[in-house]
């Protein structure tokens, strides 16, 4: 073991920084190495932190390039008041105009006028037009209005669902015409998408039924898209997260489109899995219990970087349950794909290999011989090594829980790697809590029995540099992280306290008896 001794200048500011809690922390410290399923919570929530969501959960229709020309060759537009009142005509041809000259207004500009519209009385007169099953021009140009309002902002959406509408768009699903049908799905997927209140009330007013109706080989493919889009918004949202029995009602209809021929519906399918497996151990297991973990397990190997990225979360969301939920991913052979995985080109599909394995790194110490027997560790150093931050963070993660949850054989496994020195690398940034944790565990673990190993992990550190930036670590502004340093030093790495007999004093039948000629003989000044 290495010992490192301490000047004056800085032993005495530590003493008087921790000589308070340095008891009470040391009480703690068997204790202090934290549960798998503690590592492998925080580790969702780290990626989860930083993430946003691979598919938009509102849309606005793609303007018709003849709108577009209409619009720049008439120059001025229309006066809203116009459009107002030409909505409300007894006329057809004259609403339907209007109505119409609404529907370009919001689907031909960057900044459509939304609120202005909202304002304008208009969206109780475009509800109405819902309802017009003898027009089915009319009920599809209002559709059309009213999905791109839904499509901005929460109190926009609101709007539209507070004048009556979403009733009437369910209506619509049955529609004889195929486009007012689609437009209705439309409208709906945005209005999904605005979050879990609008999202249940939607349920609630029963859309999924009808909406599973579409799945079929007959509905044309960019029908079949938005149908499929839709799905993915019931899924999305998970505070709270969609209702269980609903759900259950979804999966099967996943499980059919996970198997289609078309990468979007692909990729949306899976991402909807990905979002309910993000939902808690609850909906993981019932997405396990669908059977299409196999699926979204193969679909790691797809040439499609989207597929991948979406089939990657998914799993991932997966074996952040529970160890048997874990389990099922690896019994499906997912290890296999993730030398590719990890060597991807796409610097998004390593940090999220690599969160993955840091989830597995967290389970049982089986599960840790499954990551080491594929020969992934080598991988996870590199990346430990010279990947961008968010990668060696995940990175960090995955060797820390390996460290807390494997056995003293894996820890040194990884030791002889060449874990060390990349690792302590990781020491000078600016969150070092899990860096700490793990360096505590495997000094820990290889300490615990000097006898039954060659390695010296002090030595190690200290070669590297690790020990002076643990060191520099005793100054942290953060309690937890400046405790652990301090811990870490004063446990491996100060010397063991050996009595100097010259000056020690005797201990006789009275006690201790100290020499008074020793004394200069002059008293102490003060």
């Amino acid at each position: 073991m290495v010992c490192h001794y301490f000047g004056f200048a800085q032993t005495v500011p530590i003493l008087l920084r921790f000589c308070d809690n340095l008891l009470f922390y040391k009480l703690l410290l068997p204790l202090y190495p934290q549960t798998s399923r503690q590592q492998r919570t925080q580790t969702s929530v780290e990626l989860r932190k930083n993430k946003r969501d691979e598919t938009l959960n509102k849309r606005r229709n793609v303007p018709i390039p003849e709108d577009i020309d209409d619009i720049d060759e008439a120059g001025d537009r229309p006066q809203l008041s116009d459009i107002v009142c030409n909505a409300a005509s007894s006329d057809p041809t004259i609403q339907l105009a209007a109505v119409q000259s609404a529907r370009k207004l919001l689907s031909s500009d960057r900044n459509p006028p939304i609120d202005e519209l909202i304002e304008s009385g208009i969206l109780p007169i475009l509800v109405q037009c819902l309802d017009r099953d003898d027009n089915a021009s009319l009920q599809f140009e209002a559709a059309w209005a009213l999905t791109n309002i839904a499509s901005g902002t929460s109190e926009q959406t609101r709007a539209v669902v507070e004048c009556g509408a979403v009733v009437l768009f369910l209506r619509l699903l049955s529609s004889p015409h195929q486009n007012v049908c689609e437009q209705a799905v439309w409208a709906l997927g945005n209005i999904i998408g605005d979050g879990p209140q609008c999202r249940d009330y939607v349920i609630q007013l029963g859309v999924v039924d009808p909406l599973l109706k579409f799945i079929s080989d007959e509905i044309p493919m960019t029908f079949l898209r938005n149908v499929t889009w839709v799905i993915v918004n019931l899924c999305r949202n998970k505070e709270p997260p969609p209702p269980s029995d609903t759900v259950q009602r979804l999966l099967p209809a996943l499980c059919v489109l996970i198997n289609h021929s078309d990468t979007n519906i692909l990729v949306d399918t899976v991402w909807a899995l990905s979002y309910l497996t993000d939902a808690g151990n609850h909906y993981i297991q019932l997405v396990i219990d669908s059977q299409v973990v196999p699926k979204l397990v193969e679909l790691l190997a797809s040439p499609e970087v989207k597929v991948q990225t979406a089939a990657l979360r998914a799993v991932g969301n997966i074996v952040t349950g529970t160890d048997e939920q874990t389990q099922h991913v690896l019994n499906c052979r997912a290890l296999v794909h993730f030398p590719a995985l990890l060597q991807h080109h796409k610097e998004k599909i390593n940090k999220e290999a690599v969160w993955f394995l840091s989830n597995i790194t967290a389970g049982s110490r089986d599960q840790v011989q499954l990551v080491i027997d594929a020969g992934l560790i080598p991988y996870v150093i590199q990346h430990l090594l010279k990947s961008d931050f968010q990668t060696q963070k995940e990175a960090a993660w995955a060797i820390s829980n390996l460290a807390i949850s494997g056995s003293k054989e894996q820890v040194e496994y990884i030791v002889m790697q060449g874990v060390i020195p990349p690792f302590c690398n990781m020491l000078s940034v600016k969150d070092t809590q899990v860096v700490l944790d793990g360096l505590n565990n495997i000094l820990r673990l290889i300490s615990d029995a000097p006898e039954e190993t060659t390695l010296d992990i002090g030595a190690l550190i200290e070669e590297c540099g690790g020990l002076d930036k643990i060191e520099a670590l005793q100054g942290h502004e953060n309690q937890d992280i400046y405790r652990m340093a301090f811990s870490i030093i004063d446990t491996y790495f100060s010397p063991e306290d050996e009595e100097d007999t010259a000056i020690a004093p005797e201990q006789g039948d009275a006690g201790f008896q100290f020499d008074p000629g020793q004394n200069s003989g002059q008293n102490f000044n003060f």
